[in-house]
């Protein structure tokens, strides 16, 4: 194991123990529960990071730095603020929906449980994903164009980006495909765990869909 593969190992390790120790877990749940947005950014930009250095380990089979690592990890905090009210809005909206009975109830607590996560998944990555998914496209975009310099990234013209972003593989792969198959089903299983554990959880995912796709790519 080579000394990158190591350390990147260790965070995730660190990570899980952090939460795995039950006095530390408590501190994590504490700080979600009085700092869900400074939370959600820490989370996000930390694991969704740690997915992308683990894609293109993967696909290049050697830890590269992205361009513009440091405003992707910036971007991908300021998703994890987006996430942490976006699942709220979504969850209790789901709710509602059921309570006014414009959405099925089961008698069995069981599966009315896990029918309810199913349409908050269900809603969330039908209408909030593809927006979500076609921005994060287009900032990454930005910053691998402006080649990670702030003072080139400004100069970067919407029009390049456009062209530059593969809006057929896009919809073909990610929309028609990993939305139904991949993210669905995993942000059932996220709506079905506790509040404070669902931005955390989504971060995790990123990782896991990072490094299906870096051996998709490989594969090809």
């Amino acid at each position: 194991m080579k000394l990158k593969d190591f350390l990147w190992a260790l965070v995730i390790v660190l990570f899980g123990a952090f939460l795995a120790v039950p006095q530390t877990r408590a501190i994590f749940e504490s700080l979600t529960v009085e700092h869900p947005y400074i939370l959600g950014f820490i989370k996000v930009s930390i694991l969704a990071t740690m997915g992308e250095l683990l894609a293109t380990r993967i696909a290049k089979g050697e830890f590269i730095k992205p361009i513009g690592v440091f405003w992707k990890f910036i971007v991908w905090g300021i998703f994890g603020l987006a996430f942490t009210v976006v699942f709220k809005i979504f969850g209790a909206g789901t709710v509602a929906a059921t309570e006014k009975g414009l959405l099925p109830v089961w008698e069995n607590g069981a599966v009315n449980n896990v029918s309810r996560a199913f349409l908050t998944s269900f809603f969330m990555n039908t209408a909030f994903a593809p927006t979500f998914m076609a921005l994060h496209r287009i900032l990454d975009t930005f910053i691998e164009l402006g080649e990670g310099k702030i003072n080139k990234i400004f100069k970067v013209r919407l029009f390049d980006v456009c062209k530059e972003v593969d809006w057929y593989g896009y919809i073909s792969f990610v929309i028609l495909k990993t939305i139904p198959f991949f993210w669905i089903p995993a942000h059932t299983i996220t709506f079905m765990l506790p509040e404070q554990y669902r931005v955390l959880m989504a971060a995790v995912l990123s990782i896991a869909l990072g490094a299906i796709l870096a051996y998709s790519k490989k594969r090809k």
